[in-house]
């Protein structure tokens, strides 16, 4: 049996979301135990002065077996993330940077060296980023090129790969070629 623990972050919301189609067509061919976090089913904390004062005194203790930091030790200890986000509006629903403000612990999924440059702490070191996109102008930086810079940069997770189908919703296009296409040059 394959012991490798593969974390889902499941930021679609459409019952027929093509990002979650292009998601479960990737799942079939990994292998390993999927744990899944449905981002819309998380209700996050309103970030205000008191949960911030909380949240440093606890990482100051170094208290990170507190229930404030369940998301964030779930995906350290992750040995493959895939996240599923839809490109909305220039980038991915809001759920997802909520998520990323949850698991962003300093002494838990990254560290900061003497000079103040972070390492990460991620066990992961493959994380699969998944996007359907209705139109063409798709500018890296937004989305994925987001995602792709924290997990390189802060949570120590180097191998990322962009899994996408573009152009659903341009006008005289065929949505289900382009989703089989997309699902046909999905590699691991």
């Amino acid at each position: 049996m394959n012991n490798t623990k593969i974390l889902l972050i499941d930021a679609c919301v459409r019952d027929e979301s093509r990002t979650k189609r292009l998601t479960d067509a990737l799942l079939q061919k990994l292998e390993g135990t999927i744990e899944e976090v449905r981002l819309e089913n998380i209700r996050f904390e309103v970030t205000d002065q008191d949960y911030l004062n909380r949240r440093d005194c606890l990482i100051k203790n170094s208290s990170y077996d507190d229930e404030m930091f369940s998301l964030a030790r779930q995906f350290a200890s992750a040995d493959v993330v895939v996240i599923a986000a839809p490109y909305w509006d220039l980038s991915f629903p809001a759920s997802l940077k909520q998520y990323i403000e949850k698991i962003n612990v300093s002494g838990l999924t990254f560290k900061y060296t003497d000079d103040g440059y972070p390492v990460g702490l991620c066990k992961a070191r493959k994380l699969y980023y998944v996007m359907s996109v209705g139109g063409s102008f798709v500018p890296e930086e937004f989305g994925y090129g987001y995602i792709k810079t924290l997990a390189q940069s802060f949570y120590g997770i180097d191998d990322i790969k962009l899994i996408a189908a573009y152009g659903l919703d341009i006008d005289g296009a065929d949505p289900e070629a382009i989703m089989k296409e997309a699902i046909q040059n999905i590699t691991i």
